[in-house]
């Protein structure tokens, strides 16, 4: 009866610990969520338009006999959108060969060389990226493109190379994770090798492949040291890839220590952040649903 009462309590602790620990981690998130609900919302008790707000107008320090501060985020809005599509659409391409290599053209070398380097590339800071995109490639694009440099182009090819890891990671678990009768049924109907990475492989781990895809735009969206060091950070809509342009997450970072705490621009921020969240969720729901189908298949 000891030793069953000894038991009884170490499973007890054991149960007792995790549950605390999830317990903080639900009551974590609820805080952030309400908070940011909280003051995101506050912005509407400033008298402020829904028209106003999804506006290209921003100058949320001009005085009243100027016409009022106007705090349309808009423009913020559009250069997240743009820079992460983008960029997910230049790495997924990358991404998704890398992956191939890795798990169909050459397992071995993909596992001793390219697995490491990819994991070395998730594993370098976005201020390094950003500051190599700022010596390197401002000033290639500057010399060679035009503009100033500091452009969407910049901010879209710093985010290919910081969501590409993601890609590729994800990607080639989701082909590894196919089973071995797909190709031996392919090749035993005389398929050659790119056949059956085309026609069999690619499709059928297409949901793991739209995962990364999925798991990389959402980094890019809410990445923004990096992004900020080289999209020069301009409160326009871009009229080319090689304008400048700003998005939501080097907006709040720029703002947060220039205003005051209950001001229509602190809480205008705060409602920047509650979208960045909101959109998250939906990367979030997304990611769910195509595991959800991925199992069900």
């Amino acid at each position: 009866m000891q030793w069953l009462s000894g038991n009884f309590r170490r499973e007890l602790k054991g149960y007792t610990l995790t549950f605390t620990c999830a317990l903080i981690a639900v009551a974590l998130t609820a805080a952030i969520i309400l908070f940011l609900g909280w003051k995101g919302l506050s912005v509407f008790t400033h008298n402020v338009s829904l028209e106003n707000l999804f506006s290209i107008e921003w100058w949320p320090d001009r005085p009243p006999e100027q016409g009022g501060p106007q705090v349309g985020i808009l423009t913020f809005i559009f250069g997240s959108i743009v820079t992460s599509v983008l960029a997910a659409l230049v790495s997924a391409p990358f991404g998704i060969t890398v992956a191939v290599f890795m798990a169909e053209i050459s397992p071995r070398l993909g596992q001793r060389i390219l697995q490491p380097v990819i994991e070395l590339l998730a594993g370098i800071p976005s201020v390094v990226y950003g500051y190599i995109g700022l010596s390197v490639l401002v000033p290639f694009i500057r010399e060679n493109l035009g503009g100033t440099g500091f452009s969407l182009l910049a901010g879209v090819l710093v985010l290919a190379v910081m969501i590409l890891p993601t890609i590729a990671s994800v990607s080639a678990d989701a082909l590894r994770a196919l089973s071995h009768s797909l190709k031996e049924a392919a090749f035993a109907l005389g398929a050659t090798r790119w056949q059956t990475i085309r026609m069999i492989l690619l499709p059928t781990a297409r949901t793991g492949i739209l995962m990364g895809v999925v798991l990389g735009l959402a980094r890019a969206f809410g990445e923004a040291l990096a992004v900020q060091m080289v999209i020069g950070n301009k409160r326009e809509i871009p009229r080319s890839i090689l304008d400048p342009l700003i998005t939501l997450t080097s907006g709040i970072t720029m703002d947060m220590g220039n205003t005051v705490q209950g001001s229509l621009w602190n809480d205008t921020l705060w409602f920047m952040a509650l979208i960045l969240l909101t959109i998250s969720f939906c990367f979030i729901f997304i990611i769910r649903m195509l595991g959800k189908k991925g199992v069900a298949r």
